[in-house]
């Protein structure tokens, strides 16, 4: 089949480079003249395993190309997908709808024939609908249908979860549509991956309602850690006995220091923010999203309370900046709430993250820099690891120990054991423990 992929973010040329490994022929299309010169050359403009060579591969066997004009692509296609950005929209936290707008009106301008347009963006319930009238508006004779297929790809694991999905959403009661999803996404069938149809707004419903409820899961555990530091449990063995229960699973309870990312902060509060427009709030949802937040100017206070309560003229190493590893994504990942908070204290703060440097560099002031965990202790009064990269489960603690000037660390991940840590002559704080 023909597919033509509007954006070429994390969801767009992560779906376009895995159909056209499914041997589908995929145009991804971008605005950005800079991004798409990089990817004809090789370059990969995200940080996601594996990636670069999922696309040079589908390039080299003329599966996959990419374009700033989605003209050609569009005419030719059997399925156009909008996989367009949707952050938060300012002052009101609605999910900003612009783009994709935009993009269904240059596809209604030069789609030919019955063509299948696929929301694939993060939006809100009714979105489809304002699609479809877009579309209707621009092309009152265009022979298409409008289809909801939400995407549940995890950064750092999101080629895996696209070949190997728990399931497929895709929404529309037409069956002309459905047949073509069908097809799109047969190769799937190998492996007998649900395909749920649904009608359209339940399917983007479907999308928002499981990332408010993993928030709620990650925001629930981090509350019972900090129940666990007041009555001496362990975080880590209450998550286990909660998680053996197979009516609530283990996943996404790991106490941290509060979720962040592209979906999460955006979705929880689009979702209440639809909520509250249809009458209906969601407590749930609206205390995820305060306690989240709060959660992340409370780690800053754990680190200044291990400090012994004042971190003045103090250094301190910050390893891990990403809002979880394997990505160089900075969007509403913690440290950017807790370096500036620990600033503000009067901290120095050196910092190192195996890919995410680039992007922190445009997002945190005054901040040192480094190239590897163990220059980025060098002198340092106390260490704190904020993302759990693996190349951080097992430092040489005696070499670190070597480089730090004081010896308090704090593990926002609890990689390390207690014990030991406290054994090799740290003073170690870690979270629920």
């Amino acid at each position: 089949m023909r597919v033509a992929m509007i954006g070429t973010g994390y969801v767009g040329l992560v779906s376009g480079a895995c159909f056209a490994d499914f041997g589908h022929h995929v145009t991804c299309i971008d605005k950005d003249q800079a991004k798409v010169d990089m990817l004809r050359s090789g370059g990969i403009p995200i940080y996601e395993p594996g990636l670069d060579q999922l696309v040079q591969r589908n390039v080299r066997e003329e599966r996959l190309s990419f374009d700033t004009d989605l003209t050609q692509a569009v005419r030719e296609a059997d399925a156009v997908f909008i996989a367009v950005g949707t952050p938060s929209r300012r002052g009101d936290g609605f999910a900003d709808l612009s783009y994709v707008h935009a993009a269904a009106k240059e596809i209604a301008q030069v789609m030919d024939g019955y063509t299948v347009v696929v929301t694939k963006s993060t939006v809100p319930v009714g979105t489809g609908d304002e699609v479809e009238k877009i579309i209707r508006e621009t092309r009152p004779d265009g022979e298409f249908a409008v289809v909801s297929n939400p995407e549940f790809l995890r950064e750092g694991a999101a080629i895996d979860d696209f070949k190997r999905p728990d399931r497929v959403v895709v929404g529309t009661e037409e069956e002309r549509a459905r047949e073509v999803m069908r097809e799109l996404y047969r190769p799937l069938y190998l492996n007998e991956t649900p395909i749920l149809f649904t009608a359209r707004r339940t399917s983007e419903l479907i999308k928002y309602a499981a990332n408010g409820f993993l928030a709620m899961k990650i925001t629930f555990i981090n509350e019972m850690a900090d129940l666990c530091e007041a009555v001496g449990a362990n975080v880590q063995e209450v998550a286990r006995g909660v998680g053996l229960d197979n009516r609530i699973g283990g996943k996404f309870l790991h106490a941290g220091p509060g979720y962040g990312g592209s979906c999460f902060p955006k979705d929880t509060l689009a979702l209440t923010r639809t909520a509250q427009e249809a009458g209906t709030p969601l407590e749930l949802i609206e205390s995820t999203v305060r306690i989240n937040d709060r959660r992340k100017q409370d780690m800053a206070k754990k680190v200044v309370k291990a400090m012994g309560g004042n971190v003045t003229g103090k250094t301190i190493a910050v390893l891990g900046l990403t809002f979880k590893p394997n990505t160089d994504d900075m969007r509403e990942a913690p440290s950017l709430d807790i370096i500036p908070a620990l600033q503000t204290a009067g901290a120095t703060v050196r910092a190192y993250d195996p890919a995410g440097i680039v992007e922190a560099e445009k997002l945190l002031k005054n901040v040192e820099f480094t190239s590897g965990p163990y220059l980025c202790a060098e002198g340092a009064d106390a260490l704190v690891i904020i993302t759990e990269w693996n190349e951080f489960r097992a430092l040489d603690t005696d070499r670190l120990k070597e480089a730090m000037a004081g010896d308090v660390v704090v593990d926002l991940r609890n990689i390390y054991s207690p014990e030991d840590m406290i054994q090799r002559g740290f003073k170690y704080t870690s979270v629920g423990r």
